[in-house]
């Protein structure tokens, strides 16, 4: 089984019928990391997971904070990371990363090139290409085995 997702999407609406699903897809997933280039469209697939996950708040870049909380209707939580502006790995230890990435709860992170030094640990991949106004996305579980077959739990092979 090809262990990639890939979409092709035209209009920003799109995202969220994307969003659906990956989610679907990886249901055992509760890391994505988004790879793409700045106005890829990242913070706006987040937005539309958020959509999804029950978060009735206003879902924005967490570009200065570096992470966003929100809450679903349930009352669970939701992080949104955006390290684009990260000064190293040290300042994701001074913010606990591990408290989040291993709470169970879903974490979006928007730029994780800058902590690929962290990643032991299964996540779903997301990259996002503009092709000529044509956003390609592909999506993966991967982790530090490399990529993982997405139809079952832990996404093993």
């Amino acid at each position: 089984m090809d262990p990639f997702l890939s979409f092709r999407v035209e209009q920003e609406e799109e995202l969220e019928e994307v969003a659906a699903r990956l989610l679907g897809a990886f249901p055992y997933a509760r890391i994505f990391l988004l790879y793409g280039d700045l106005g890829a469209g990242k913070t706006t697939l987040v937005k539309a997971f958020c959509r999804l996950l029950g978060v009735p708040d206003m879902v924005g870049s967490p570009t200065y904070s570096l992470i966003n909380e929100y809450r679903r209707r349930d009352g669970d939580a939701v992080f949104h990371f955006d390290l684009y502006r990260l000064k190293g790995v040290a300042e994701l230890y001074d913010l606990g990363y591990e408290d989040y990435f291993f709470s169970g709860a879903f974490c979006f992170v928007e730029w994780p090139e800058r902590m690929e030094s962290l990643l032991a640990f299964d996540y779903c991949r997301v990259d996002i290409e503009d092709q000529a106004g044509v956003r390609v996305i592909r999506a993966n579980l991967a982790g530090p085995g490399g990529p993982r077959d997405h139809s079952r739990p832990g996404g093993t092979d």
